[in-house]
C-alpha cells in the first residue's frame, strides 16, 4: 500500500528526482557512447553470421544457429539500439547513426509514427485511461478498470497472436482503427495513417522474403523460413519483455481527472505505480534493451538507458523513504502475472476496481 503523501511531500519527491536526472546528465560521456556503438557492431556482426549461415548452410545445425544469431541482431537493434535511439537518448553525441530523428529501425513501423504515439502520448499520459492507448493497445482487457465487451473472451488466444506478431501490432496501432470504428475518426484520416504503414511492411516483406531469400537462390526456402523465424523470435520477446514492464499486478491505472494540474512530483509517482521492473543480469538487461527498468525507463525516457542498473537501487532508496511501492520480481514472475491478467480480464466477473491499486 502506497502511503498518501502531503503537496510538500510531493514536490520533495519529485526535486529528489529531478537532481538525481540532472546527476546522470552531467555525467553522460564516452562510457556511453562505447556501449551503444560496441551493441551496433555485435548486432551487425551477429546478423552477418546469421545470414551467411542460413544462405550457404545446408543442415539443420547451420540453419538453427543462423536463424538464432539472425533473431539476436533483430533483438538487439529494436531493444537496445531503435527504440532508445528512437527516444533521444544519444542525440547529444550529434552522431547521424544515434539521431533520434532520423533512425529507423527493422521493425513494420513506420519510425516517425512510432514517435509520435510512444514518446509523446504514452510516455506523457502513461497509464491514464482514454488518453494512454497503449494500455490494452486499444483490444485487450488488461484491468479491471476498463469496459468489458464480449470480444474479450478470446484475448487469450488474440495475445497469442500479437505475441507473433508483434511487429505489426505495433505498427497497425498508429493507425488508430478502433478510432474509425468508434465514429472518432473519418476514413480519410485512417487512409492517411495507413499508408506509411503499408509502405513500411512491404519494404520489410521484401527484405525479409524476397530479396535475401533471393540472394540465396536455390536455398531460397531456406533463407525465408530462417527469416520468418528470427523475426517470430524478436516479436515474442519484445512482446514478452513489454507487457512484463506495464501490465503485471500492482501497476496502477489513472482516470483522467485524477491528474487534472499534476505537478511534477505527482508525474513522477504516476509513472513508478504504472510501471513494473524485471531482475536480471547484465546480458538480460541488455537484450531487454534495458526494459527490464521499466520504472527508471518511465521516469527518464531521454537518459541513456545503460544508466539505469546503476541508478535504480537510488530509485528504490528514494520510493522506501516516501512510503512509496516500487514493484519488481523475476522474469518468470512478472510473465506468470501478465498472463494471470489476460486470463481473469477476459471474464465479465473480473470487473472490481480495487485490484490494481
Amino acid at each position: 500500500m502506497n502511503r498518501v503523501l502531503t503537496p510538500h511531500e510531493i514536490d520533495a519527491f519529485g526535486r529528489e528526482l529531478d537532481s538525481l536526472r540532472q546527476e546522470v546528465l552531467n555525467q553522460r560521456g564516452q562510457r556511453d557512447v562505447d556501449h551503444i556503438r560496441g551493441v551496433v557492431r555485435t548486432m551487425r556482426y551477429s546478423e552477418a553470421a546469421g545470414r551467411l549461415l542460413l544462405h550457404v548452410g545446408i543442415d539443420p545445425v547451420t540453419f538453427a544457429l543462423g536463424s538464432g544469431a539472425l533473431g539476436l541482431a533483430k533483438i538487439l537493434e529494436n531493444m537496445e539500439i531503435g527504440h532508445n535511439v528512437m527516444h533521444g537518448q544519444y542525440d547529444w553525441t550529434h552522431d547521424p547513426e544515434l539521431d533520434g530523428e532520423t533512425y529507423d529501425w527493422d521493425m513494420a513501423c513506420a519510425a516517425h509514427q512510432w514517435r509520435e504515439y510512444h514518446n509523446f502520448e504514452h510516455h506523457t499520459f502513461t497509464n491514464i485511461l482514454g488518453r494512454d492507448r497503449d494500455v490494452g493497445y486499444g483490444f485487450l482487457r488488461v484491468t479491471s478498470e476498463q469496459p468489458w465487451n464480449p470480444a474479450h473472451i478470446i484475448q487469450p488466444f488474440v495475445a497469442v497472436g500479437l505475441a507473433f506478431l508483434f511487429q505489426w501490432g505495433i505498427g497497425a496501432h498508429a493507425l488508430r482503427l478502433d478510432d474509425t470504428i468508434a465514429g472518432r475518426q473519418p476514413v480519410a484520416e485512417l487512409w492517411t495513417r495507413a499508408r506509411p504503414f503499408l509502405a513500411k511492411g512491404a519494404r520489410q516483406l521484401f527484405k525479409d522474403y524476397v530479396f535475401f531469400p533471393g540472394l540465396a537462390l536455390a536455398n531460397a526456402p531456406r533463407v525465408a523460413l530462417g527469416n520468418l523465424i528470427a523475426n517470430g523470435i524478436r516479436n515474442v520477446w519484445a512482446f514478452a519483455v513489454i507487457f512484463c514492464g506495464h501490465f503485471p499486478e500492482g501497476v496502477r491505472i489513472y482516470h483522467e481527472q485524477e491528474t487534472r494540474d499534476e505537478p511534477r512530483g505527482a508525474w513522477y509517482l504516476r509513472q513508478i505505480h504504472g510501471s513494473a521492473n524485471i531482475e536480471g543480469g547484465r546480458l538480460f538487461h541488455v537484450l531487454s534493451g534495458h526494459l527490464s527498468h521499466q520504472i527508471e525507463h518511465h521516469l527518464f525516457p531521454d537518459l541513456p538507458a545503460c544508466r539505469y542498473p546503476e541508478f535504480a537501487p537510488r530509485v528504490r532508496a528514494i520510493c522506501e523513504r516516501y512510503g512509496q511501492s516500487y514493484n519488481t520480481g523475476s522474469f518468470r514472475a512478472q510473465l506468470t502475472s501478465v498472463a494471470r491478467q489476460i486470463l481473469e480480464n477476459a471474464l465479465p466477473s473480473r470487473a472490481r476496481p480495487a485490484r490494481m491499486h
